[in-house]
């Protein structure tokens, strides 16, 4: 099993939500998050003064998948998430070692 984390702008949400269900990915955690990558802020103007925003809203999505599934769900949140600019985003991938469903009890891939 996989645990998908991957960091995209907060307009491409719906889009990406789309893209893993055709792929039949049975569930998704998001959370709002700031930060900053190479894109490193920028400044606004708010009525007339010039403010620096240093961490951008970005959208956390957090995907527990199979490993049969898993290049998939790269290549789904991949083409959805992408503009072709600066700050589109990142996918890591980490082993997961198990997971509970604590309904029924169920472990490793029935969990999921």
């Amino acid at each position: 099993m996989k645990w998908v984390t991957a960091i995209i702008k907060p307009f491409k949400l719906d889009e990406v939500r789309f893209a893993l269900s055709e792929i039949n990915v049975q569930g998704i955690t998001v959370t709002e998050v700031k930060g900053f990558g190479r894109q490193k802020g920028h400044t606004e103007l708010y009525r007339g003064a010039e403010y620096a925003i240093d961490f951008l809203p970005k959208i956390k999505l957090e995907i527990a998948t199979v490993d049969a599934q898993l290049d998939a769900v790269i290549e789904a949140v991949t083409r959805s998430a992408a503009t072709g600019k600066v700050g589109d985003g990142k996918i890591f991938v980490f082993a997961l070692e198990e997971a509970l469903r604590i309904r029924t009890g169920e472990t490793g891939n029935s969990a999921l």
